[in-house]
């Protein structure tokens, strides 16, 4: 049979490879409530990405999630109606577009024109017309002419300002504020918005830096064990990370542990808990930093729980990992010469990483970890004997789940006082006033984590 119209069956040009694994990964944490790098390295493995285009496909995927809600104040100015309205996946498209058009060296006519085609694909012909329109309309703006088109003046209302033109929720701004008691917000924000590079850890007597070293990484900056992958690649591919004697952990997790470990503690110091273990990162630089006795991991989790055990794999020693509620210790009190509550926690400090928390996280969330971060740091000082130090530690720097915790449980108890842990963190500068520690990106290059030394009387 004769084709009777042959013009209409011309064949569509197909969507560029990366473009479309980066926005099926972005679907796959907005409308799943995945994350991103967990599902950005599935995707990268399963597409056989690698070099420049696994480089394009991450900034892609993690550029439009952290700039979010940033685009979507420039997308509700270019859209005849609310966002709302949009279908979620065709929102997410146009995000895509904006992060090409706004901060990517992408050329404005190739980003609208792959665009359109991956709508095509995704979506289907009768959405390409709304994407290339409004595409083009973010085009005639760079991104500093959106954010003064768009957000509040600096001078009448500086955080609403800041919360466009460095994408964070305003909520999350006025709690860094608070933290920072009105210093260094910006830069902070600044920094929250660079990729973070990849931090090794060699775990004592099992690894050294050098080793590392000769892997290609540099020294860290602070921590003695910690060594930085310049170039990020696969940390996976070094020798000792594959075999356990080495892994991926951020300085501000080591220091944190390493101060831990340091700090004086009378009598015998044999047996350490670490109350809130999974994923085991911090456990396992414990139990290497140990010269004798037995570390007691525990997660209520059992899939993070096999985790912990995997990452002690290599640890010398006889180390437990159990099943259970930290609120709800099966041991005596008193057990413990050191007690690590690294408790849950919003996740604010960890920003850098986590692209889509600043989104998906909210007021209430904090509100609602509180009770849980109260009950672990008092079963947590339960926990050690008198004599002992617990480290309460939280990757955020919300006031309400660091001084505001510790405050709480401390009223509560005769039994505790808390220490200045600045001394255990020897050349690291700009530590405040005490007596607790807070790490921040802006100023150290760590994740914002938070240490309460507290002893047991």
């Amino acid at each position: 049979m004769t084709d009777r119209n042959p013009r209409n069956r011309a064949p569509q040009r197909r969507p560029d490879r990366v473009r479309r694994v980066a926005y099926q990964v972005i679907r796959q944490v907005t409308a799943e409530g995945g994350y991103a790098n967990l599902a950005l390295n599935k995707a990268l493995r399963e597409a056989r990405l690698g070099g420049r285009d696994a480089a394009f496909c991450t900034e892609l995927v993690h550029g439009t999630l952290r700039w979010q809600g940033t685009y979507d104040a420039f997308l509700a100015r270019s859209v005849s109606r609310a966002l709302e309205d949009l279908d979620p996946e065709l929102l997410d498209l146009l995000r895509l577009g904006s992060h090409q058009l706004l901060n990517m060296r992408v050329d404005s006519y190739a980003a609208v024109s792959e665009m359109v085609t991956l709508t095509r694909s995704e979506l289907g012909q009768k959405r390409t017309g709304l994407v290339n329109a409004v595409l083009r309309k973010i085009s005639q703006r760079t991104l500093d002419q959106w954010i003064a088109a768009v957000a509040p003046p600096l001078d009448e209302d500086r955080l609403g300002h800041l919360a466009i033109a460095n994408a964070h929720p305003r909520w999350v701004i006025e709690a860094f504020d608070r933290a920072l008691e009105g210093s260094g917000l910006e830069e902070l924000l600044v920094a929250d918005n660079e990729p973070p590079r990849v931090t090794l850890v060699a775990r004592p007597g099992l690894a050294d830096v050098d080793e590392l070293v000769a892997a290609g990484a540099t020294p860290a900056r602070w921590s003695p064990y910690g060594a930085v992958l310049d170039a990020g690649g696969d940390p996976g591919r070094i020798a000792a990370v594959a075999g356990g004697r080495a892994g991926v952990q951020d300085e501000g997790s080591q220091l944190v542990a390493i101060a831990l470990a340091s700090a004086k503690v009378d009598g015998d110091d044999t047996n350490w808990l670490d109350l809130c273990a999974g994923p085991g990162g911090k456990s396992a630089l414990l139990a290497s930093l140990m010269q004798d006795g037995q570390l007691t991991a525990v997660e209520p989790l059992k899939h993070r729980a096999e985790l912990v055990r995997q990452n002690l794999r290599a640890a010398p020693g006889n180390h437990k990992v159990l099943v259970g509620d930290g609120t709800k210790p099966t041991w005596p009190a008193g057990s413990f010469d050191r007690v690590l509550a690294d408790v849950p926690c919003s996740g604010l400090g960890a920003l850098r990483r986590r692209p889509e928390a600043r989104w998906r996280r909210t007021p209430e969330d904090v509100e609602e970890l509180r009770p849980l971060q109260e009950a672990l740091l008092d079963s947590a000082v339960t926990s050690v004997r008198p004599g002992g130090v617990v480290a309460y530690v939280t990757c955020t720097p919300h006031p309400d789940e660091t001084r505001a915790v510790v405050d709480a449980v401390l009223a509560r108890r005769d039994d505790a006082v808390l220490e200045d842990a600045r001394p255990l963190f020897p050349g690291v500068p700009d530590l405040g006033e005490g007596p607790d520690v807070q790490l921040w990106p802006h100023l150290h290059g760590t994740d914002a984590m938070y240490l309460a030394l507290i002893r047991r009387s």
